[in-house]
């Protein structure tokens, strides 16, 4: 995995498995709900509860799980994987870093302050199949040749700035895979319904990768529901009803 890619937790919802429970428990209960708080299940036990009466056994009525939500904040993945996530909006929503305002990183790269690899991101040496199946080789030759032609479009792109073009215009000559940021919320269940998009096999590799690291997050967050999708769902491609 590239080792600049990052995903950290900005705000959680807190005792989610709880918050899942108070919904479950309101669909079925005569009392309201708020008026029993005290009587709750422990977080952990909150879980269990939701695994037995609403995951298990591929029951399906997953709109408990809408309630609590995360944000998190994804870092230095390339441009393609943004784009590839942000389709995927079904409860999900994104702020995503824009190049339309400001360049910096790009001039930098383009007068040496920063690494080349530190703005554009490509791919680790070896082998790789495309869509069809087709096996060929990514060599360090190709590599570098690459890296040199990500340098030449951050200098053009320099050169331009210098002569007075907005960002938003002269982002165009850049390499299409810079890194960006962005920030994500979604909650449990839209989280689920990415991860069975992109944590299977055939799904880009840096969405792959965006999802291993998100996985972590989750699993300290939501643990029992975590242990229940990973051993359900986790890389099969089950999409959440």
């Amino acid at each position: 995995m590239d080792p600049l890619f990052k995903v950290e937790v900005l705000s959680q919802t807190p005792n989610p498995q709880q918050t899942i429970y108070a919904g479950m428990h309101q669909d079925y209960a005569e009392a309201f709900v708020w008026d029993d708080r005290a009587s709750f299940p422990d977080e952990d036990k909150a879980g269990d509860l939701v695994i037995r009466n609403l995951l298990g056994g591929n029951r399906g009525h997953f709109g408990p799980l809408e309630h609590p939500q995360i944000v998190l904040n994804c870092g230095w993945f390339p441009h393609s994987t943004m784009q590839q996530i942000r389709t995927h909006r079904v409860g999900i929503s994104f702020d995503v870093q824009s190049f339309r305002y400001t360049g910096k990183k790009i001039l930098e790269a383009a007068d040496g302050t920063k690494g080349i690899e530190e703005v554009f991101y490509l791919r680790p040496l070896g082998a790789y199949t495309d869509r069809q199946g087709k096996r060929y080789e990514y060599t360090e030759v190709l590599r570098n040749e690459d890296l040199a032609w990500c340098l030449e479009g951050a200098k053009l792109y320099a050169k331009r700035i210098s002569q007075g073009f907005s960002e938003e215009h002269a982002r165009s000559l850049i390499a299409f895979d810079v890194r960006q940021h962005w920030v994500m919320s979604a909650n449990v269940r839209s989280l689920m319904h990415l991860m069975d998009l992109r944590a299977k096999d055939d799904a880009q590799l840096e969405c792959q990768q965006l999802c291993d690291l998100i996985f972590p997050h989750f699993e300290a967050w939501v643990p029992s529901i975590a242990a229940w999708y990973k051993k359900n769902r986790w890389g099969k491609a089950r999409l959440s009803p």
